[in-house]
């Protein structure tokens, strides 16, 4: 202190408090999960897409029949679609990614064979299938199947 014994330095004594904060109770990580499972699904199935053009193609040819899938027979083409085709198309994408996440969940049990053979089979069926079923639905898109499935 610089000026000595003369003059005295104030002494201040500051009160301790906490801060005071308002607590939330904060979503859980599987509430985030199922979040970002939702848009990833809204995104697969082109919604931005659907919200872009106009009109939106709800799903029916010239007589009002309801249609699946939007062919070159009624107008469409590979670059047109329907909602329930794009939904459709989605729920197929999303249980292909389950079928990978099952693929990384099977690798974690090395040691328990019975378990680790059947989630694999499981993750690989549903990646086949959704592939299949995707190839079918844009053969029929492309005019090379009929609905029906015949040539």
């Amino acid at each position: 202190w610089m000026f000595g014994d003369k003059l005295r330095k104030p002494k201040i004594k500051f009160p301790k408090t906490k801060k005071l904060r308002i607590k939330l109770p904060a979503p859980s990580r599987s509430f985030w999960l199922i979040t970002v499972y939702i848009v990833l699904f809204i995104l697969q199935m082109g919604i931005v897409y659907f919200i872009y053009r106009e009109p939106p193609s709800i799903g029916a040819d010239q007589q009002g029949q309801p249609r699946f899938l939007s062919t070159p027979d009624i107008g469409g083409g590979l670059n047109e679609s329907f909602i329930i085709e794009g939904i459709v198309a989605s729920i197929f994408l999303f249980l292909a990614s389950s079928g990978f996440l099952l693929l990384y969940q099977a690798s974690k049990y090395v040691y328990n064979r019975k378990i680790a053979l059947r989630i694999l089979i499981i993750g690989i069926s549903l990646i086949v299938i959704s592939f299949v079923v995707l190839q079918l639905m844009l053969a029929i898109k492309a005019g090379q199947l009929q609905a029906g499935g015949q040539q």
